[in-house]
């Protein structure tokens, strides 16, 4: 039955398939550059690029199952993870920033505490395996989008979970990203407030603007060398994870509710784990120094956003948004509370603070933007502090989701 299903659909050929999600995700960034409509800055290509391929999906113009979306999901997802990872310099991050670092772990810290508190408010408006979309939520708001789906898969979300987290993630960027530009504005009160001492300060003064893109655009051969080491990579992360076995945590009570038995390492999460670590030693490498990884995983990525609207349920999607969304705004005010713990315990100024929690909420594409209104020539540091979250991310977010479930099950 299943299968005359797919048959039925307008667009069924896995070839077909790719073009069309790929042709989806290269309208809507040309269609957000060529007309430069003010709704591209609250409704981000990202939300169209996943809410198409949906509509699509759920009334037979694309498949709900085919093996293209197979074949993005096993391979396509973990090239992307080695190749974001590929740039990650925590040392420069550390040297340039300091404290700043520490306000920025302490930050993604308040998204791994948050989480759970968010989701025991709510949970009981959300679907049992709901724990899976704020664990790939916490990918993203720790790391980045490629964080987001790496989670969602190594939890096993469904496609309306990782959904409902892409809708929740942007709903919470359109506030809190002018929070943090505004905080500019506070700037003196505020390092008052958290004793900043003037030296700090006399350092951010002094920090030189670093060339970003010096090494130019890759070349053919570099574009090679980037090709077999992801796919080398992916290969031998998918090899060694088919030889381990799955984890499981044991029933215990807790409180006086019953925790059942469930895996909490799986293959497919044993495959995300093990492409991320191969992914951060490659950093230590010459790989480091190859240009255009982020550039090419990020396109990559992309039709992976479509591949996962294509496959989810737009009913199940509609029910939940509402008391998921209502959970990430509790959940960015811990973020937040942390955020400030952390500037005052390590009295580090505002202009940090906010470039720290940008790393986190928004990654590397709003760090920048954050630090570029408060001061421009941290620019390349917080780029180098939202890699940082790359790499945490996928390790915490998998962390994240299980606290969530253990939460739900008191």
């Amino acid at each position: 039955m299943e299968n005359a299903a797919e048959a039925a659909t307008l667009i069924s050929s896995p070839i077909a398939v790719m073009a069309t999600l790929a042709g989806i995700a290269a309208f809507f960034f040309w269609l957000a550059r060529v007309t430069g409509w003010a709704l591209f800055k609250y409704l981000i290509p990202l939300i169209w690029i996943y809410a198409v391929p949906m509509v699509l999906s759920n009334t037979g113009v694309l498949p709900s199952r085919s093996p293209a979306y197979d074949l993005l999901g096993e391979y396509g997802l973990p090239v992307v993870i080695v190749m974001l990872l590929l740039s990650v310099d925590i040392a420069a991050a550390v040297r340039v920033m300091g404290r700043g670092v520490g306000v920025m772990l302490l930050g993604t810290l308040g998204v791994v505490v948050g989480a759970p508190v968010a989701y025991f408010v709510v949970h009981r408006w959300l679907a049992p395996e709901a724990w899976t979309g704020f664990g790939a939520l916490s990918g993203s708001w720790i790391g980045g989008t490629g964080n987001l789906f790496a989670a969602a898969q190594a939890l096993g979300a469904p496609p309306e979970m990782s959904g409902l987290a892409v809708l929740a993630d942007s709903a919470i960027y359109v506030v809190w990203l002018p929070l943090l530009l505004g905080s500019k504005s506070i700037a003196d009160r505020f390092n008052r407030w958290a004793k900043v001492p003037p030296e700090r300060l006399q350092r951010l003064e002094e920090i030189e603007a670093e060339d970003a893109d010096a090494a130019g655009p890759p070349s053919i051969p570099q574009l090679l060398y980037l090709a077999a080491i992801a796919l080398a990579s992916t290969w031998a992360a998918i090899h060694v994870a088919g030889l381990l076995p799955e984890v499981s945590l044991p029933e215990f009570s807790i409180f006086g509710a019953v925790i059942p038995e469930a895996v909490v390492i799986s293959g497919g999460t044993w495959r995300i784990l093990l492409v991320t670590t191969i992914g951060i030693a490659l950093s230590f490498t010459g790989a480091k120094r190859l240009p255009g990884s982020h550039n090419l995983a990020m396109a990559l990525l992309y039709v992976f956003v479509a591949r996962m609207g294509a496959s989810a349920s737009l009913e199940a999607f509609a029910e939940q948004a509402v008391p998921f969304v209502l959970g990430a705004a509790i959940w960015i005010v811990v973020h937040g509370l942390f955020c400030l713990a952390g500037a005052r315990l390590l009295h580090v100024d505002i202009h940090s603070v906010a470039i720290a929690s940008a790393a986190n909420i928004g990654g590397a594409a709003s760090a920048p933007v954050v630090a570029a209104h408060h001061r421009e020539n941290l620019v390349p540091a917080s780029i180098l502090m939202a890699l940082i979250g790359y790499a945490l991310g996928n390790y915490l977010a998998i962390l994240t989701g299980h606290l969530c479930r253990l939460v739900g099950a008191l």
